[in-house]
């Protein structure tokens, strides 16, 4: 029987980052119109007070994020993206330069930028290369660690049906990975993590499915990122809004980690980091079989 072993580390500009137990990723967004109203940041003491916390509750990477990817989200120019990121990357480099620092944002000229100004940095796409072809080549030209996400469309059209549509929602996101996993490589991206892009061209039952079937993923060889906190597909599902989802979030974090993922991207932090624990230490008397 093939065993698949995923990577277990990632090299961002010699720093490694360890996966061989599951990371926390903190949400930081510095937009004014993210679709959860408690997670928007402004002003240098506020991004200050996020990052403190954080960090102190046990996050292993600052995810900053300047553009709205929600459907009805304001479209803003490059140099808007620019300026809202970069007193955040600022203050965390200077501050906080142990910390594991990535970029939200599906822009070359961004990653261009940020990169020449402040180093290295993981580079979050939402696209996977999609909507800037500059994308993986600037990714590969300076060595950055990539996180590839599987959507269709662009945000303000991943939501119509056609994009929504799959024959088999995990076979479909796995076949699309292989593909993008060849392509980085032959670009030159060495160091990769997949996102199959929770609400991202996917219907609420389509991401439970996908959920049930992260495991599948392992085939890859790569680490797996999933990022579900507070979406719609538990506050839909529920009746609630996204300020009432966290115990369905922790609940989603907790199968997403026994079905393989590698790295939580949340809003909250310590939630995310006990339930982290807990899998840990479950995982000790858990018996595998082959």
């Amino acid at each position: 029987m093939q065993i698949f072993r995923k990577r277990q580390t990632i090299n961002c500009g010699g720093k490694l980052l360890d996966l061989s137990k599951p990371a926390v990723m903190g949400i930081l967004n510095v937009t004014p119109d993210s679709f959860y109203a408690a997670s928007r940041i402004t002003g240098e003491h506020e991004i200050m007070k996020r990052v403190e916390t954080v960090i102190n509750e046990g996050a292993a990477i600052v995810d900053i994020g300047a553009y709205s990817s929600r459907p009805d989200a304001v479209h803003i120019s490059c140099d808007e993206e620019y300026r809202r990121l970069q007193p955040a990357v600022y203050l965390i480099k200077k501050h906080f330069p142990d910390i594991f620092i990535s970029i939200d944002t599906f822009r070359a000229d961004i990653v261009h930028i940020l990169y020449e100004k402040y180093g290295h940095f993981i580079v979050n796409d939402i696209s996977a290369g999609e909507m800037d072809k500059n994308m993986i080549p600037s990714v590969a030209k300076f060595g950055l660690p990539y996180i590839a996400m599987h959507m269709r469309g662009a945000p303000d059209t991943m939501q119509n049906p056609a994009n929504c549509y799959y024959e088999d929602i995990v076979n479909d996101i796995i076949t699309y990975f292989v593909d993008k996993k060849r392509e980085l490589v032959e670009a030159g991206v060495t160091d990769i993590i997949f996102d199959p892009g929770f609400g991202f061209s996917k219907t609420l039952e389509a991401n439970y499915k996908l959920l049930a079937g992260l495991d599948a993923f392992k085939v890859l060889g790569q680490p797996v990122l999933a990022g579900i906190s507070r979406k719609s597909m538990f506050y839909r599902l529920l009746g609630c809004s996204p300020e009432q989802s966290l115990a369905a979030t922790v609940a989603g974090n907790m199968a997403a980690l026994q079905n393989g993922a590698d790295i939580l991207r949340v809003h909250d932090v310590k939630a995310a980091y006990d339930t982290v624990a807990v899998f840990n230490e479950l995982n000790k008397f858990q018996k595998w079989t082959l």
